[in-house]
């Protein structure tokens, strides 16, 4: 990956979980459960590489991460 490739799947990524972030609180405001919802779904995420980076520990660990700022922002 290039330097400048890297650089733009950053920020697609920042602006990305912010959108994501935000529609979470919205969702979550509106209609309470979403994140115990989402929560609950984690043992059917997975890694989809077929090569040694494959590791569906850590793609399951960054999820919940995103959760637990989530409940912070909401104060739960």
């Amino acid at each position: 990956m290039t330097d400048d490739t890297a650089v733009q799947a950053r920020r697609r990524e920042i602006a990305s979980e912010h959108i994501l972030f935000k529609l979470i609180e919205y969702v979550e405001k509106q209609h309470p459960g979403l994140l115990d919802h989402i929560e609950g779904s984690l043992d059917h995420l997975g890694d989809p590489a077929k090569d040694e980076t494959k590791d569906d520990d850590a793609v399951r660990e960054i999820a919940r991460k995103m959760l637990k700022g989530a409940r912070h922002e909401l104060g739960k």
